[in-house]
């Protein structure tokens, strides 16, 4: 082929050329319907089908149609009772019909490029069940998308057909496979539809332990049967005083609008951190913080840098919100995922657009101390912006936040949140610590009331209550030592040394791997983390796990045991 595909909807005009290929290829080459004196075949009535088409240099080479629930009837209606079809003809079943391509252009990507497009288009449209009729031509490629034989086969002209259905969430699955091959085909269309070619991607944080609980809410208490180590979250409630006020006030403050820029957080910030309120900017947490400094910095021709493993926020922004060009920091397993700060300072004059470092990591828990990591950032290249996200800094003490130094940086970008150290994962606050002319863009981009009023009150009266918070962290050094000695009890020694609330560790090889030992764990009520996917070289027995308190802390063991090895579960209960 020469040149890329376009694929677009049929118009009027395109449909009277589909009817005439439709005719040429179904009624004359295949046999099916017989030949009209007007060599066209057009659709029954009753079948109200979208086409999409595909251009080859301004030529129609290839359509496909899908029908939506709304048709009055499905083409397969023509060959198959419904009573005989494993399905529920409801509004969320969509067909794939008519698949073809000019005979010049069969086994050329025009036939992918199609029925990607027939699936995007019912994806988009809320399809959750696929149907379709595939002759022997076409059955592998239904097949290779994730759709799969329903029983009922019958014969058409020359052609034995097969029924074939698919959910969307399938398909979906099956596309995971095939990441270099939709790689390839995007650069070769020429993509005219109204829904992107990419179904718009989520990243995912855990917390699937809210499946366990019900994310409607109706019965709350189920949380006391679920251990939602999966998620970082505070093993700690907040402090006393911010609970008080929030429960004191709780009626007004549920009803009352909250200052709009957050100016009283702002000044409690700056106060707590020594540095100007200038040098502060509010926000619902570190994520909206992200996507709004993210995409207001950066274009597709950006140079990045991104540590691996680590936060997966950012891979997901900066690789689908925004497609930069990102260049990845390996971490070596061999060395504990310690940052290599030789190799880093390299990297840092080398002139990217963007670094960005969690520090500590997650989910590697591993720190790069204040100290060290100014001096690297003094040696930077002048057009390089830093990005340093310190979700878990308070864990290695408030004296290495990197605060007072980003206020006085142009470059050097500080985030901050206070769900992780300040138990207030459910109230979304966090913050910006930057120069102020850094800041001041961004600032005219921030709605108002971006921070909650609940969020707002709380995190004042918590930024006050600085020796409740230290105690705090120095038990959850104290837990996370008893939690990784248990770990090891249960023959598990590949630990990182973390210093966070959380611990990364791999399975023996000789045992299950991470997902089988995730799965066993959910049975019993305990969700951790598959960590496998939040780096490239992290292997299939890579787990990272919440520190909670003592108690709950040795019930996870008991339910890690039971699923690494039932035997070596009872001898630890027994210890």
């Amino acid at each position: 082929m020469n040149g890329k595909i376009k694929l677009a909807l049929a118009t009027g005009h395109d449909m009277a050329e589909i009817d005439q290929i439709r005719h040429r290829v179904y009624a004359t080459e295949l046999g099916q319907f017989r030949p009209s004196p007007e060599k066209t075949l057009h659709d029954r009535n009753d079948v109200d089908s979208i086409y999409i088409v595909a251009f080859e240099k301004g030529e129609l080479v290839g359509f496909v149609g899908v029908t939506p629930p709304q048709s009055p009837s499905y083409s397969i209606d023509n060959y198959l009772a419904r009573d005989s079809v494993p399905l529920d003809f409801d509004d969320a079943l969509f067909e794939i019909r008519a698949l073809t391509v000019v005979d010049q252009l069969r086994g050329t990507p025009v036939a992918p490029a199609l029925m990607y497009a027939a699936f995007r288009l019912i994806q988009d449209g809320g399809g959750k069940q696929l149907v379709a009729i595939g002759h022997r031509n076409v059955r592998s490629m239904y097949i290779r998308l994730g759709m799969r034989p329903a029983g009922q086969r019958f014969q058409c002209g020359r052609l034995d057909y097969e029924l074939l259905t698919a959910s969307s969430e399938n398909i979906e699955t099956e596309l995971t496979r095939f990441k270099t091959r939709l790689d390839r085909l995007e650069r070769q269309v020429d993509w005219q539809l109204d829904v992107p070619f990419r179904a718009p991607v989520e990243c995912y944080h855990g917390g699937a332990f809210f499946d366990a609980i019900g994310n409607t809410f109706h019965d709350l208490a189920r949380r006391n049967e679920i251990i939602n180590a999966d998620v970082l979250d505070a093993w700690f409630p907040p402090c006393p005083e911010a609970q008080q006020a929030l429960h004191e006030h709780l009626g007004w403050i549920m009803r009352t609008s909250p200052p709009n820029h957050a100016e009283g957080l702002t000044q409690a910030i700056a106060q707590a951190r020594g540095i100007q309120p200038g040098n502060i900017l509010p926000g619902g947490g570190s994520s909206p913080l992200i996507f709004l400094a993210f995409r207001h910095w950066l274009t597709p021709a950006s140079r990045v840098l991104l540590l691996n493993p680590t936060y997966g926020e950012y891979a997901h922004v900066l690789d689908k919100v925004v497609g930069c060009q990102v260049e990845r920091f390996n971490l070596r397993r061999e060395d504990g995922y310690a940052v290599d700060t030789e190799r880093l300072a390299a990297k840092l004059r080398e002139g990217f657009d963007l670094v960005v470092l969690v520090n500590p990591n997650s989910p590697t828990g591993r720190h790069i101390p204040r100290s060290r990591l100014e001096e690297l950032l003094a040696t930077r290249h002048p057009k390089t912006r830093v990005w340093i996200d310190e979700t878990y800094v308070e864990y290695a003490g408030h004296e290495q936040s990197l605060e007072p130094f980003a206020a006085q940086n142009t470059g050097v970008v500080v985030v901050k949140s206070m769900s992780k150290v300040y138990g207030l994962s459910g109230l979304r606050v966090g913050h910006l610590c930057a120069a102020a002319k850094t800041l001041e863009p961004l600032r005219g981009l921030t709605p108002p009331w971006s921070v909650s009023l609940p969020a707002q009150v709380a995190a004042v009266h918590a930024l006050r209550c600085v020796d409740y918070y230290n105690g705090r962290y120095q038990e959850t050094h104290r837990l996370r030592a008893g939690l990784m000695d248990g770990l090891r009890s249960l023959g598990i020694e590949e630990i990182v040394p973390g210093i966070a609330n959380f611990i990364l560790f791999h399975l023996p090889g000789h045992g299950p791997d991470g997902k089988r030992v995730i799965d066993q764990c959910r049975e019993h009520g305990l969700f951790i983390r598959d960590a496998a996917d939040m780096g490239s070289g992290m292997g299939d027995r890579a787990i990272r796990i919440a520190v909670k308190d003592a108690a709950t802390n040795d019930r996870m063991l008991g339910m890690l045991g039971h699923a690494l090895n039932p035997i070596a579960a009872k001898e630890v209960c027994r210890a």
